[in-house]
């Protein structure tokens, strides 16, 4: 009968290379989401969401479902762990940064007091343009809010505490200052009638990709295929780019911009179009690297050119 063959695990400090706790005896066969759990056993501030194990101390952080046995070590294994700060679920994620927007922009929608003078107070706006706009903001934000508790299927991944305080002064920063000019009493709109329809448009075409990812999803979580078009004509833009969701999302912001000629909308539209170019760049680059078999006339996202 062979002796079982066990391996020893050293867990080192990042940043001070010091030992913080040593397994003997860890089976072969266990996952760097087991180790996380028994850091976390040692250490119970760190829970495992709390963690990032590398094998070097400058290399890539470890997937939970990397097997021990897999990696390139020998049967003693030295780790490296890095804490990752508080942490929050990608669903609070999006919930914070959902619900703000729409409650910010509200506050300055039905003028209270403070934010203009005194004789605004609690007044409206006598143009059609800026309901329409607190429509058409309420309705974006509503819709990411109903599609984070309905649509989306989030991973048990998590998003740093810091990083989330960041991502919510942006966006509640930016719902306040491009709401307190379009609702502003002094505020003259122009017409607005073709930037309402592309709107409308848009906002479709986005939630109809969200819900034809949720769907892709839905086969599996471990289901490697990539989105393709189907019968929903907004869906055909994946003929053309890898994450058409992000390309609705920068015409909807367009066209808002379009429909009230506010600057501060504008230079949100911008740095918003800057960041998902990132986000779907990156998106494109692991599509063409996973598929050998990926659209060639896909780009990221904008059609033939981006």
């Amino acid at each position: 009968m062979s002796r079982a063959t066990f391996f020893e695990v050293e867990i080192l400090d990042t940043k001070t290379k010091q030992q913080l706790c040593f397994f003997d005896k860890v089976e072969p066969h266990s996952t760097i989401g087991d180790i996380k759990s028994l850091v976390h056993k040692t250490y119970p501030h760190w829970y495992p969401a709390r963690q990032a194990l590398k094998l070097d101390s400058k290399g890539k952080s470890l997937r939970d479902d990397d097997v021990l046995q897999h990696l390139p070590v020998g049967t003693s294994a030295t780790i490296y762990v890095t804490d990752l700060g508080p942490q929050l679920s990608w669903a609070m994620v999006f919930l914070a940064e959902c619900m703000g927007p729409l409650l910010v922009y509200l506050l300055f929608y039905f003028r209270v007091p403070h934010i203009y003078e005194h004789r605004y107070a609690f007044s409206s706006s006598p143009y059609p343009v800026v309901r329409l706009a607190c429509v058409c903001h309420s309705f974006h934000y509503l819709k990411r809010l109903l599609e984070t508790v309905f649509v989306h299927h989030f991973s048990h991944g998590t998003l740093a505490l810091r990083t989330i305080v960041k991502n919510c002064v942006y966006y509640w920063g930016f719902s306040a200052w491009l709401a307190y000019y379009i609702n502003h009493p002094l505020y003259t709109p122009p017409s607005f009638v073709i930037g309402l329809f592309v709107f409308q448009m848009c906002e479709l075409g986005n939630f109809s990709i969200h819900w034809t990812l949720n769907n892709l999803r839905r086969k599996g979580s471990k289901c490697k295929t990539f989105p393709v078009p189907t019968k929903n004509p907004f869906t055909w833009l994946f003929y053309f780019v890898s994450c058409p969701n992000y390309t609705y999302e920068v015409g909807a912001w367009m066209s808002l911009s379009v429909m009230t000629q506010c600057l501060p909308v504008a230079l949100y539209t911008v740095l918003g179009f800057i960041q998902m170019t990132i986000w779907a760049r990156e998106k494109h680059r692991v599509y063409s690297r996973e598929f050998h078999n990926y659209p060639s006339l896909r780009v990221a996202i904008i059609p033939l050119v981006l």
